[in-house]
């Protein structure tokens, strides 16, 4: 892949949801002014499409030969470019702003570097003209089974030792998980982390969307009582993936595990 386009470490105290991505410009050519003149129409003409502009350009690119429509989820629609620079895969939303596609670049930018297990790299993230957002991201071949489940369950081990977190427990970002938001205030108690974060954020959901009572005072009673279940143990907060489902497995055409669409926390 050509694409010239790196994310800002994940461990960098000034990272924020509005700069995780850091763009370098594309090696300088010497072209005549016919031509560069017609470079300049070109980018002028691309500019009601973001995502083309990008991979014309910063992506390396000087021709796509062709896009077609791949699995995406419920969500988000997908679809693959492929160009004379390799492939891309491209992820748009025309509803959600681009706040969701930086979580999950941040995240998967975050997995990339533990260097244990791939995850597709992120390339660029932005907003569309008419509305919603996109991610451009490393286009990965899967194979045509989910390979081998215990050398997953490995690599996972891999990440989890090599990214352990000196914050606490949460992330930089907060981000969401399918399209419910999901909060990760830096908090430096795993129980107070679970209990605000996560359980009673999600019965709070439940019981504005849904009314439902009940379930939220049972949920309150397991939270006052949950610091009694782990009494004793010691829990080390490291980087999770966070929205490990099979759904968001694969594997690569060599047979090596894949994951993907995270909405990764530490924990």
């Amino acid at each position: 892949m050509a694409a010239n386009v790196a994310l800002l470490s994940a461990s960098s105290p000034s990272t924020s949801a509005s700069s995780i991505l850091r763009r370098h410009p594309p090696p300088r050519r010497s072209a005549c002014p016919r031509r560069a003149a017609s470079r300049l129409s070109v980018v002028a003409a691309m500019s009601d499409d973001p995502i083309k502009e990008w991979i014309l350009t910063e992506g390396k690119a000087t021709q796509i030969t062709g896009t077609s429509s791949i699995g995406g989820g419920c969500i988000n629609a997908a679809q693959r470019y492929d160009t004379d620079a390799g492939s891309f895969f491209v992820k748009t939303n025309r509803r959600i702003g681009p706040a969701m596609f930086e979580g999950e670049a941040l995240g998967l930018k975050a997995m990339y570097d533990t260097k244990s297990i791939r995850v597709p790299l992120p390339y660029k993230v932005g907003s569309l003209p008419t509305g919603g957002s996109f991610i451009i991201m490393e286009f990965i071949q899967f194979g045509r089974s989910r390979g081998d489940q215990s050398a997953l369950g490995r690599k996972l081990a891999e990440m989890h030792k090599s990214a352990k977190s000196d914050k606490g427990y949460g992330f930089y970002v907060e981000n969401t998980i399918g399209s419910t938001p999901q909060i990760n205030t830096w908090t430096a108690d795993w129980i107070e982390f679970y209990s605000k974060h996560r359980l009673g954020y999600q019965l709070k959901l439940i019981s504005q969307r849904f009314g439902d009572s009940a379930i939220y005072e049972k949920g309150q009673r397991l939270i006052e009582k949950m610091h009694l279940l782990f009494d004793g143990a010691v829990i080390e907060p490291c980087l999770l993936h966070g929205d490990l489902w099979s759904g968001n497995i694969s594997a690569d055409a060599n047979g090596d595990p894949v994951i993907l669409d995270p909405a990764c926390y530490c924990m």
